[in-house]
């Protein structure tokens, strides 16, 4: 028979019941931790990832900061803890941390988490632990679930170096710009994209950076995982029939080795040809893409050739 679970997330949580969290039909006690401030991961869709040490600490805290109260309801209600659910999100922080720092301040313990994953990836909470730190509590990692890291581990790309991108520009041009960036650099790429983007960003990074290997992770963990791995230009082109619902994890394989830098020569051919057609801006930006070249240089060389193709009047 299952164990009976207590009341959970009561508006005030008091000492009259021992401190616990229920697995299956045992119910252990959890000791109240001690005073600071814990970043606790979560599960990135799975509740069964949750950590043993994890489920201790979220039941033996005072307060459980989070970013929405009904998305870590679920883990606590699955696990019986009763420890107090407060919000700390983007729209709150400022408000939020200094009611934070006075409840450490009392000897209090807190953990902080968010809605899926380990708390300050892409997450709200970067601000909130320099100022737990700079007014010398103790801050405590609980390592634990990662999507960057599941992605990494299923992509079948090299993981001996890696960049994590974080979420890209919402906007095509900006994204474009950042992605052409992205491109130069030497390890394998990670970064999230929303449902209602990735196939643009997919069309995108086929475009700048051609036939490199990716995947693409949907649902991580979840029921509907689903993994797809071939070249960009692969993925670019079936992208249509993609199943956008979810939440998604793109690996990008780092550029080749013998991956070559166009010579001079070449990238002035390149460059008159796009000047005879586009605005410097645009030039540049495509130049970039083909030539393997800093953007700096590609553009310094871009303003001199437009200066000579259009008598002196050339675009700045």
């Amino acid at each position: 028979m299952r164990a009976k679970p207590a009341p959970i997330n009561t508006p005030e949580n008091t000492d009259a019941a021992p401190r616990g969290f229920s697995i299956d039909a045992y119910r252990l006690v959890a000791p109240k931790v001690a005073p600071g401030l814990y970043l606790v991961a979560t599960p990135i869709g799975n509740l069964g990832d949750i950590t043993l040490r994890a489920l201790q600490t979220l039941a033996g805290v005072d307060v459980i900061a989070c970013e929405d109260t009904r998305i870590t309801r679920r883990l606590t209600e699955r696990y019986a803890i009763s420890a107090q659910l407060k919000q700390y999100h983007e729209h709150n922080a400022e408000a939020a941390r200094p009611k934070i720092l006075e409840r450490l301040s009392q000897g209090g313990s807190i953990a902080l988490v968010s809605d899926a994953g380990t708390p300050l990836i892409s997450d709200p909470g970067f601000k909130l632990v320099r100022e737990v730190c700079a007014a010398g509590y103790a801050v405590f990692a609980l390592p634990g679930p990662s999507s960057v890291l599941a992605a990494l581990s299923v992509a079948a790309l090299p993981t001996d170096r890696f960049f994590f991108e974080g979420f890209l520009p919402p906007k095509s041009a900006a994204r474009r710009t950042r992605l052409t960036e992205l491109a130069r650099i030497d390890a394998t790429l990670v970064m999230f994209e929303s449902g209602n983007r990735v196939q643009d960003t997919l069309a995108e990074l086929a475009e700048i950076m051609g036939t490199r290997e990716a995947a693409i992770c949907r649902e991580l963990t979840k029921l509907h995982e689903e993994i797809s791995r071939a070249p960009l230009s692969e993925l670019a082109r079936e992208a249509a029939t993609l199943e956008t619902r979810g939440e998604f994890v793109l690996v990008i394989a780092p550029p080749a080795a013998d991956a070559e830098v166009m010579t001079a020569d070449a990238l002035d051919d390149l460059l008159r040809e796009q000047l005879a057609a586009h605005s410097v801006k645009d030039a540049v930006a495509h130049a970039v893409e083909l030539s393997g070249r800093a953007r700096r240089e590609v553009y310094a060389r871009a303003l001199e050739l437009a200066k000579s193709m259009r008598g002196g009047d050339g675009e700045a």
